[in-house]
C-alpha cells in the first residue's frame, strides 16, 4: 500500500504541468488552480490505496474529465476546426520542429544567445495563445502527448477514446499550431 509521502511526492511532481494544462484549457489562473486542486483531492480520496504506478494514468483521466466537465458547465465557445496545412516534417528534415520548440530542456536557455532566447519566448507566447484556441479534444490530446509525454495508448486510455482518434486530434492540433506559427512569420527556414 502506498504511503502518504509517496502520494504527496507524486502530486508535487505533476502539479506544475497539470496547472499549465488546466490554464490552457480554462484560460483562467484561478479556475485552473481549482480544477487541479479538485483533481488532486479526487485522486487522494479515491485512489490513494492503489498501486502508485497507476496514479499517472488515473490522474490524467481525472484531470481530463474535470476539464471536460468545466467546459460543459461553462459552455465555452463552440469548437472550430482548422484546415490541415501542408506543414509536416519532411524526409529531408528541414521543417521547423514545432514539438522541439515546446520541449524546453531545463537550463538550456543559458546555452542560447539573446536572439535565440527572444525567438523562443516569442514562439512560446504565440503557442500559448494558439493552444487555447484549439478545440477541447485536440488541445487535450496535444497536451497529454507533447506536454505530459504520454504515448498514444496512454492518451487514448486517459481520454477514453481510440488510439486513432488521439492521432487525428494530435495531427489536427499540430497542423493548426504550425499554421498559426507560419502566419506569424515562423516557418521551416526560420531556425
Amino acid at each position: 500500500m502506498a504511503t502518504e509521502k509517496e502520494l504527496s511526492d507524486f502530486l508535487r511532481s505533476v502539479e506544475k504541468r497539470a496547472f499549465k494544462r488546466a490554464q490552457f484549457a480554462t484560460q483562467s489562473t484561478d479556475t485552473a488552480l481549482d480544477v487541479v486542486q479538485d483533481s488532486m483531492i479526487r485522486l487522494a480520496e479515491k485512489y490513494a490505496d492503489h498501486d502508485p504506478a497507476e496514479w499517472p494514468m488515473l490522474f490524467q483521466r481525472i484531470l481530463t474529465n474535470a476539464l471536460l466537465d468545466w467546459h460543459r458547465r461553462h459552455k465555452v465557445r463552440s469548437t472550430w476546426m482548422s484546415n490541415l496545412s501542408d506543414f509536416q516534417s519532411s524526409a529531408e528534415g528541414d521543417d521547423f520542429d514545432l514539438l522541439e520548440t515546446l520541449a524546453l530542456e531545463a537550463g538550456s536557455e543559458h546555452l542560447e544567445g539573446p536572439d535565440q532566447q527572444m525567438e523562443r519566448a516569442q514562439t512560446l507566447a504565440i503557442l500559448n495563445v494558439e493552444i487555447q484556441k484549439l478545440p477541447d479534444r485536440q488541445r487535450e490530446a496535444f497536451l497529454m502527448r507533447y506536454w505530459e509525454g504520454l504515448d498514444v495508448a496512454e492518451t487514448a486510455a486517459a481520454m477514453e477514446c481510440s488510439e486513432g482518434s488521439v492521432k487525428t486530434h494530435c495531427s489536427r492540433a499540430t497542423h493548426a499550431l504550425a499554421k498559426a506559427l507560419k502566419a506569424q512569420g515562423f516557418d521551416h527556414g526560420h531556425r
